[in-house]
């Protein structure tokens, strides 16, 4: 440590340092002025110490004076705290620093936010003003939080066995998965190359190459609109592959990985030590979602059937049934002395959701099952027996009960699920609850051009063999395609790879693409794996949600350094910015003018 800055950092000294001469360096993060006495918290990285002049002190005016956020650096003898002022919530608390001499290190103009607090502030000036934002305890905590997960993961891939390799950065555009950065070659005219959305086809390579593992933690790049678990721009993920495995060889990997990870980094208790496998058709029905948040203990039901029965006359429902429709319900435990109020406030949420609203009744029996609610009168005795049945209901449970088409179906019983849990205060928040998504639709029918597309990642293995596929019939074609999820977050799609160019071109040419097409967009991997491909695997969990789980955070910009705005817009660094003429005739580009 530099002598002439500080002997010690301002998270370590302690009651055994009592008398020694010190000094410390940092930014001035709070002040209290007692008249004869100005105490002063001075921070760096490492923490905070109390240090403190009297008014006898020459320097007492001067530092007064001094604004908040200032680099200072000062001179001085630790001594105890008396036993009222200890402070236990810091390392330092036992002892202070009495002040002999300071000087000025760095100053500092008038903050356009406040560094000692972390109380909320507008985001446009927090992301201009990031440098001082990072200052703030809880943020600063989470970005070296992000530091330690990624050595921690990084040593226990070396221990898995693992090789970290780099691929490269400018690579070319791909014509799957979400919009490209696109950069212009100067010495190339009127090409470009793209920035990875992902490091796939590379990774692939590795394999082919003959490395047996490959991991690197990767920067990622994609032309997306922001959300609160993604950022516009660039993210970084742990892409790994592994060479003759399959599916079950990467999820011993990855939970392994994952479980000592979040037990290192977390108190909160896990809630499987064996993540459950659910498949992509199981989700879609029970959670809605294919990123189930399993700490949500409710369920989703499809009860289509019993309004196939002459014995229920809830007409509207019956007729919507007729016509295609679907119904499904969500049963709630032990709720038949809610108030009307309760039942009545989640039908009006469906409603904003854009729903027709959630019908419901709860469960009675005098001398018979019955319905209580607005529509339990429309169920006979059976009906209602065969709905326990079907669901698990018990006398003195609830059901909330939607019906359309499957898609809308899925998308507003997924939401009440969640909202429904809130309201009833399921959800343990003090665990973390993991989960494979496995056997993935091949394909899916786009429901704007209505053409049949790869539903997941091109490059999967089908489930089945060559001769036991039923090409005929895509939309029924599984894949060895996975997704890990937890608390309902997904941390990362992946995939056992299709290394057999005979079945690529084939499935290829199913969402469209003729074996030239695939020849020239993928020219690399289809003529790699024309000569010896391993059976290989893996997949990518993004380090960014995963830092986010462990420091408590609902937005990825709270475990990102220096993030973009919703607009992708770097406001601190004003990016994206104009170029000059020079540069664009450099690039034999030319800008047309915005209508």
């Amino acid at each position: 440590m530099s002598k002439k800055y500080r002997t010690h950092n301002c998270g370590e000294l302690n009651i055994k340092h009592v008398g020694k001469d010190v000094l410390l360096s940092g930014w001035i993060n709070k002040k209290r002025d007692h008249g004869n006495l100005l105490f002063i918290d001075l921070r760096d990285n490492y923490g905070i110490t109390q240090c403190i002049i009297d008014k006898e002190n020459s320097k007492f005016n001067e530092l007064e004076k001094t604004p908040l956020e200032t680099v200072i650096r000062i001179e001085g003898k630790v001594v105890n705290r008396s036993e009222d002022t200890i402070n236990k919530e810091i390392k330092t608390g036992e002892i202070e620093i009495g002040i002999q001499k300071f000087n000025v290190l760095g100053t500092c103009k008038e903050l356009p936010l406040p560094v000692f607090t972390d109380q909320e502030y507008a985001e446009d000036i927090r992301l201009k003003y990031r440098f001082l934002d990072l200052r703030r305890k809880k943020i600063h905590e989470n970005i070296i939080l992000r530091s330690k997960v990624i050595s921690f993961i990084r040593n226990q891939m070396h221990e898995l066995g693992f090789l970290e390799f780099q691929t490269p950065i400018l690579t070319s555009s791909s014509p799957e998965g979400a919009r490209d950065f696109l950069v212009p070659s100067r010495l190339n005219p009127g090409k470009f190359y793209a920035l990875p959305q992902a490091p796939q086809q590379f990774k692939q390579l590795i394999m082919v190459s003959g490395f047996d593992k490959y991991f690197q933690i990767a920067p990622c790049f994609r032309d997306e609109d922001a959300r609160a678990d993604r950022s516009p721009g660039e993210f970084y993920q742990l892409d790994l592959e592994m060479s003759f495995v399959e599916q079950e060889d990467v999820f011993n990997v990855v939970e392994t990985l994952l479980i000592n990870t979040f037990k290192e980094f977390s108190k909160k208790k896990l809630l499987f030590n064996n993540f459950p496998k659910i498949s992509y058709k199981e989700a879609m029905l029970k959670y809605g979602s294919d990123k189930p948040d399993l700490r949500n203990p409710l369920l989703i039901n499809d009860i289509t059937e019993i309004f196939l029965r002459e014995d229920v006359s809830f007409e509207i429902f019956k007729r919507l049934v007729k016509k295609g429709s679907m119904v499904r319900c969500i049963v709630t435990k032990k709720t038949k002395d809610k108030p009307r109020s309760f039942f009545d406030n989640i039908d009006k949420w469906a409603k904003n959701q854009g729903a027709s609203g959630l019908a419901y009744f709860t469960l009675e029996k005098d001398k018979e099952v019955s319905g209580k609610g607005p529509i339990g009168k429309f169920f006979s005795k059976e009906s209602l027996e065969q709905i326990m049945s079907l669901t698990g209901a018990e006398i003195g449970d609830s059901i909330f009960l939607a019906c359309s088409n499957k898609k809308d179906l899925e998308r507003i019983t997924s939401l009440a699920r969640e909202k429904i849990a809130k309201d009833l205060d399921l959800i343990d928040d003090d665990t973390f609850a993991f989960c494979w998504v496995i056997d993935y639709p091949m394909f899916e029918i786009n429901d704007v051009t209505n053409k049949i597309e790869f539903s997941h990642n091109p490059f999967s293995m089908p489930q089945g063999s060559l001769d036991n596929i039923n090409f005929e019939k895509p939309l029924e074609i599984l894949a060895y395609q996975y997704d890990i999820v937890c608390n309902g977050i997904e941390l990362s799609s992946g995939a056992i790879r299709n290394h057999i160019p005979e079945l690529m071109y084939k499935l290829f040419s199913i969402a469209g693409y003729s074996k030239n097409d695939v020849n020239q967009k993928f020219s690399g991997m289809i003529n790699a794996l024309s000569y010896g491909a391993p059976p290989h695997g893996g997949i990518a969990p993004g380090i960014d949600r995963i830092v986010m789980l462990l420091a408590n955070e609902k937005n990825i910009r709270e475990v990102t350094m220096f993030p973009m705005n919703q607009n992708a817009q770097d406001l601190m660094m004003n990016a994206p910015s104009d170029i000059n003429d020079k540069q664009l005739k450099e690039l034999n580009l030319s800008l047309r003018s915005k209508k």
